[in-house]
């Protein structure tokens, strides 16, 4: 028991952590403001509305869905916004923020979002007048819910590790420059020095235009590259693999994967053998329990297998290393 809910917790926070990089972004539809919520392993309804302090019948109802039928890992549920988990009258809760469309002013913000005051929109988005930029993320209102505030306050964010890597660039980058000024000073003071330095900053502008490469291979790249740095890979095997269905990926290149005996948030690279592409991928959980999954190393979601080259959707081999 204990075990099942320190695996609930821990995807759970992996659910806050993506919150707190991205932010809750809140939605419109016929029945008004919700949230969107993708479902992780070991997650029900009741777990999802535990989550966001709602009533897990009001979020069947809003899905249009059958209490009785479980969620599949990856599937996308609508979460209401309501008087219950859902205030516009004070900042107390989890923000949830509006992204500013084209021609938008504080008061089209105000009027699409239930007519919250824009004197409040002001205060909580230190604003000094009405006017917005296209793609500004403004606070709209606070999700009420004790266990997101709980999770959000004990799920460490991931802002820190972007810095850490930002300062890792400098560092490498400074000595290299150092080495090749003394180096071009010392055998050629005369006029073959300026002649040469200028060749050794082409490298630094090649490594600038590979950037792209980081993109194809997974949002996660520079997080497995600064996890390495800290703990050096120990585990590098072959695996059987399959996928699981989920909408994340296809635009922001986060791609998941489930597998028994390690740390649920852990990045790893997969190597598909057959054509040597790689990806980064993050630890979603376990897959012990489940029948379906015998046999089985991993599975992996299925824009992440695409991002493989992966061909065979029931099993495939794939190469490990974290």
């Amino acid at each position: 028991m204990k075990k099942t809910f320190l695996i609930i917790f821990l995807l759970a926070a992996v659910t806050i952590s993506q919150a707190q990089s991205e932010g809750l972004a809140v939605k419109h539809g016929d029945k008004g403001l919700y949230l969107e919520h993708t479902v992780a392993s070991g997650q029900g309804l009741y777990a999802v509305g535990r989550l966001y302090n709602v009533n897990p019948k009001h979020i069947a109802a809003f899905n249009k869905m059958d209490m009785n039928k479980g969620l599949e890992i990856g599937q996308m549920v609508r979460i209401p916004l309501t008087d219950t988990n859902f205030t516009q009258k004070n900042n107390k809760g989890v923000p949830v923020y509006y992204t500013v469309g084209q021609s938008e002013g504080l008061l089209k913000v105000s009027t699409v979002n239930n007519k919250v005051t824009m004197q409040k929109l002001r205060d909580w988005n230190g604003l000094k007048g009405d006017a917005l930029q296209v793609g500004q993320k403004l606070i709209v209102g606070y999700l009420v819910s004790k266990e997101m505030q709980t999770l959000a306050a004990n799920t460490p964010k991931t802002a820190p590790a972007r810095e850490e890597v930002k300062r890792a660039e400098p560092v490498e980058e400074q000595p290299a420059v150092k080495t090749q000024a003394v180096t071009a000073a010392q055998p050629d003071p005369p006029p073959t020095t300026p002649k040469e330095e200028p060749k050794k900053t082409e490298p630094v502008i090649t490594r600038q235009e590979s950037a792209p490469v980081t993109k194809e291979q997974g949002y996660f790249r520079s997080f497995y590259e600064q996890q390495i740095k800290q703990n050096p890979v120990s585990k590098n095997t072959t695996v059987t693999a399959s996928i699981f269905k989920t909408s994340s990926g296809w635009e922001d290149a986060k791609y998941y994967l489930l597998i028994d005996g390690v740390t649920t948030g852990t990045i790893v690279q997969l190597t598909n053998p057959d054509n040597n592409k790689a990806i980064y991928a993050k630890v979603l959980g376990e897959m012990n329990g489940i029948r379906q999954n015998q046999g089985l190393g991993i599975r992996i979601s299925n824009a992440g297998a695409a991002a493989l080259g992966v061909n065979d959707m029931e099993k495939f081999i794939l190469k490990i290393a974290y």
